[in-house]
């Protein structure tokens, strides 16, 4: 694909959806859904009482305190699971069993332990982190080439050294593409946590919307703020995919 066909068809697209979106409403002739005008002047009308930045800042905040926390714990933890295969196979009945658990199933738990308060969401985070972030890490380390770590085991490297100066950065492709999916997960739980266990961010705009006169431009508006900032999250973890000291991880494939 061409430079500009990257930047046109996408437009193009946007276009005509909201062209299908707007005659949609028209030919329908219905008075609840909004047509793309009233989102904007609903984001306006955000954008004006400054609860636009307000909204955001909390939800980037609690995304980025639980997304944060699981990979500070979770790419260690996924080394160290990926390395030595007895704490893999001790660990691995707890992992099964919590990893299929919807982190939205923990909200009346964290709402029991934390209150309605940023805690709550935080933790719901984490836990939609965590686990996608251990399990790509020790796919990484199963996939380091061989070559590598006995080479660094000739060179008389330590474990802790061998882990963060051969199999870390051999492991860093998938622990990458990890660390993509739990971000995308965590801006998903976020918005859910936020109609329930606290009382700001977009989620609880979209939620607050609905129910003071069922104001649906603020909810639509709300749904495509959440879009939007999810794409740049994901646009910009991508960029990581592109350093170049990351490329030698594929040497084995």
């Amino acid at each position: 694909m061409k430079r500009w066909e990257a930047y046109t068809l996408p437009l193009l697209a946007t276009v005509a959806l909201l062209l299908l979106w707007h005659w949609s409403v028209i030919w329908t002739h219905t008075s609840v859904f909004p047509r793309p005008v009233d989102v904007q002047r609903g984001v306006i009308e955000l954008f004006s009482k400054g609860l636009l930045w307000g909204y955001t800042r909390d939800s980037l905040y609690r995304v980025g305190v639980g997304y944060g926390a699981a990979v500070l714990l979770g790419i260690p933890m996924g080394l160290v699971l990926g390395w030595y295969p007895t704490a893999a196979q001790t660990t691995n009945p707890v992992i099964q069993i919590l990893r299929p658990i919807s982190p939205l199933a923990w909200i009346p738990v964290s709402v029991l332990w934390f209150g309605v308060t940023d805690a709550a969401a935080i933790f719901l985070i984490f836990l939609a982190s965590l686990f996608p972030i251990v399990l790509a890490t020790m796919d990484g380390v199963h996939g380091a080439p061989g070559m590598f770590v006995d080479a660094g085991r000739n060179f008389g490297l330590s474990t802790p050294a061998l882990l963060s100066r051969v199999v870390f950065p051999a492991a860093l492709p998938r622990i990458i593409i990890g660390l993509r999916i739990a971000l995308g997960v965590a801006w998903l739980v976020v918005v859910a946590a936020e109609m329930i266990a606290v009382d700001s961010g977009l989620g609880y705009l979209i939620i607050d919307s609905r129910n003071a006169g069922k104001r649906y431009h603020l909810v639509i508006a709300g749904m495509l703020l959440i879009g939007v900032i999810g794409l740049c999250l994901d646009t910009g973890i991508r960029q990581l995919e592109k350093f170049k000291f990351l490329r030698w991880g594929f040497y084995h494939e």
